[in-house]
């Protein structure tokens, strides 16, 4: 690492501390020429993932954006925001440990009602009906029998 201040090129790392959820880590480093002691922050560098929607537009994937239509699905249901975070940051984990750079949001949409479906299911069918669109109440019968199905079977 570079001085800031007098430019030399090496610097002594001389403490390391990870912040509040270990995804930063503060360092503590004296300039081996000047003696001037600079703080930096090393987080890994991640390539973000692309979103392909439905139409074959390309967006960024956003974890707030995610996070929004979970709270919908969740609202006044008793769901905490701890599982809700906890779900919303498994998902995101899911999609950059993969490794892949695009993904299609329906495979976005199928886990978060894979998940939504354990932990709540009014939520499940609420995010349903808005992700697949549900056109009439015969298609939320057809998915509430799926349900009581599976549960009977399991």
């Amino acid at each position: 690492m570079k001085c800031p201040f007098c430019n030399y090129a090496d610097t002594k790392v001389i403490d390391s501390r990870g912040q509040d959820d270990n995804s930063v880590i503060r360092r503590r480093r004296l300039c081996e020429s000047c003696g001037k002691r600079f703080t930096t922050y090393e987080r890994i560098d991640m390539i973000p993932v692309t979103v392909i929607k439905r139409d074959g537009t390309r967006e960024i994937f956003d974890k707030n954006k995610l996070l929004g239509g979970i709270l919908k699905s969740c609202n006044k249901r008793p769901v905490t925001a701890k599982q809700i975070e906890t779900l919303v940051d498994d998902i995101e984990n899911t999609l950059t440990g993969s490794g892949e750079r695009e993904v299609h949001s329906k495979d976005i949409g199928n886990m978060v009602m894979e998940r939504l479906k354990e932990l709540d299911e009014v939520a499940y069918v609420r995010f349903a009906s808005v992700y697949r669109q549900f056109k009439d109440i015969n298609t939320f019968i057809d998915e509430l029998e799926k349900m009581l199905n599976e549960k009977k079977e399991g």
